[in-house]
């Protein structure tokens, strides 16, 4: 009798703690030997949660994933156990209701140093800073007196600066926005004292943006309709930018019916840059060369790591999904 309570037992406490099955999506290149160490052969494109308008700019956030929602001005949370993402904050971007504004949520987010979340919001166009009791600080939302078009995403270096792209595509009409009150889009750079400098106006719609991990390059994804490509910097020692060159051009990869272009980029801890753009998300090496893609069949707004550093999480349209990779992040 106790052989055969065993047997029935067995089975229940196994089944109780197994993880829900996910659908896989997607499919995965791979184009270089090289990406054989950064992605298993049996790793799947994981759908974890969906029904989202336009998902972007996660972040890895005291224990989940914290995304926006950019278009329902809304920010989601997903943590492993959950079927669906929970709101997380509501509005996420935009204060209070303005005519003129296209994109009214957050959209990149980042963690500083001292574990506060960081929004780029397009509806209110500033920095602002989530502090640790729930209030709101803005960090920053003018230069040189006048307001941003609409931060789009953000990288903050070990010293505390922070460098954000702002590109017009939070406004209505976009570039001819009569909102607009610079005449450019800007990469900028918020000193540890507060201060805004402009680092380059070159570049009509930057989006994403990385460090390499000795912080000694700046890689810009830039979301141009006609020219989407991913750019890079040297970084000078006084926190300014040179030496503007080319980094990686997608065009091979822009085929009709393949969804998406140039947005949001994170950089692992080999220096290779896992930048969105046709299709899904591009795995280039430090030498920008293409080494495998992850497909996921959607226009993909931006990734993020988190877990221990080696899953990278895809916000992928409507899809949150993930991948467990054989790397990790940057910093982790």
């Amino acid at each position: 009798m106790k052989k055969l309570l065993l047997l029935l037992v067995f089975p229940l406490v196994l089944g109780a703690a197994e993880e829900p099955r996910r659908p896989f999506v997607g499919s995965i290149e791979r184009l270089d030997p090289a990406f054989d160490k950064l992605v298993a052969p049996n790793a799947k494109i994981e759908k974890l949660a969906e029904w989202f308008n336009w998902s972007e700019g996660p972040t890895w956030f005291e224990g989940a994933v914290v995304f926006s929602d950019v278009m329902e001005n809304t920010a989601y949370r997903w943590k492993e156990g959950m079927t669906q993402a929970e709101v997380f904050l509501k509005p996420s971007g935009l204060t209070n209701f303005t005519p003129g504004i296209r994109e009214p949520g957050s959209n990149g987010l980042a963690v500083d140093r001292q574990g506060r979340l960081v929004l780029a919001q397009h509806g209110d166009r500033r920095i602002s800073r989530m502090e640790k009791n729930g209030s709101f600080t803005t960090v920053v939302d003018r230069f040189e007196g006048k307001r941003f078009n609409s931060p789009n995403d953000m990288a903050i270096r070990k010293s505390g600066e922070i460098y954000f792209t702002d590109p017009p595509y939070g406004l209505e009409g976009i570039a001819n926005s009569p909102l607009r009150e610079l005449t450019h889009a800007g990469v900028y750079r918020i000193g540890t004292d507060g201060k805004v400098t402009l680092l380059t106006k070159e570049i009509n719609f930057p989006n994403g943006i990385g460090f390499s991990p000795d912080e000694k390059i700046l890689y810009v994804a830039v979301s141009d309709g006609q020219n989407p490509r991913v750019m890079a910097f040297d970084v000078q020692a006084d926190g300014t930018l040179a030496n503007s060159r080319l980094f990686y051009d997608p065009k091979a990869l822009r085929k009709p019916g393949v969804k998406g272009s140039c947005d949001g980029l994170k950089v692992d801890r080999d220096g290779n840059v896992w930048a969105t753009g046709p299709g899904g998300v591009m795995v280039l090496s430090p030498a920008g060369k293409l080494l495998g893609h992850i497909v996921t069949n959607e226009a993909t707004g931006n990734c993020c790591w988190g877990d221990d550093g080696s899953t990278l999480y895809i916000t992928a349209d409507m899809f949150l999904v993930r991948i467990k990779t054989l790397t990790k992040g940057a910093g982790w």
